[in-house]
């Protein structure tokens, strides 16, 4: 079982680091290891919507849908995938932190098959990319005009 927790504290309001993290066309900007998102369900995101994404991990590049099975706006998203070796459940809450926001992004999957064997690696290399797109996530919103 991987289960990494990171969070990062951002000097923007809590309603707009959610709206950016939540909007996954803004994904391939502040995940390093993303570079294409497609929404595959029209209109707002909402419990329900599906969302392709193209990332490279471990050398790889990997095609995967994500599901949104909770979205309560501001507050929280709850991603799943269920697809595929790795199936993986991604969460972000954010919290309001002085006159910033604590965001937290979770990731939880239980590898089988080949990938059973790599779980034992992927909690560290996960924990490092999740960081290093948190960083990313804030240096993007702190650097943009209030």
């Amino acid at each position: 079982m991987v289960d990494v927790q990171t969070e990062i504290v951002i000097n923007r309001p809590r309603a707009e680091v959610a709206e950016y993290t939540a909007n996954p066309d803004n994904a391939p900007r502040w995940y390093v290891n993303i570079h294409k998102s497609q929404r595959l369900t029209a209109g707002p995101i909402s419990t329900g919507s599906r969302v392709a994404f193209t990332a490279k991990f471990l050398g790889r590049e990997l095609n995967y849908t994500y599901e949104f099975v909770e979205y309560v706006p501001g507050e929280k998203l709850v991603m799943r995938t269920a697809q595929g070796p790795f199936p993986m459940q991604t969460t972000y809450t954010w919290t309001d932190h002085g006159g910033g926001t604590r965001m937290t992004l979770g990731n939880t999957g239980k590898p089988s098959g080949f990938s059973k064997l790599a779980g034992l690696v992927m909690e560290p290399m996960i924990r490092r990319e999740t960081r290093k797109d948190l960083e990313r996530l804030k240096s993007i919103l702190e650097g943009q005009s209030a």
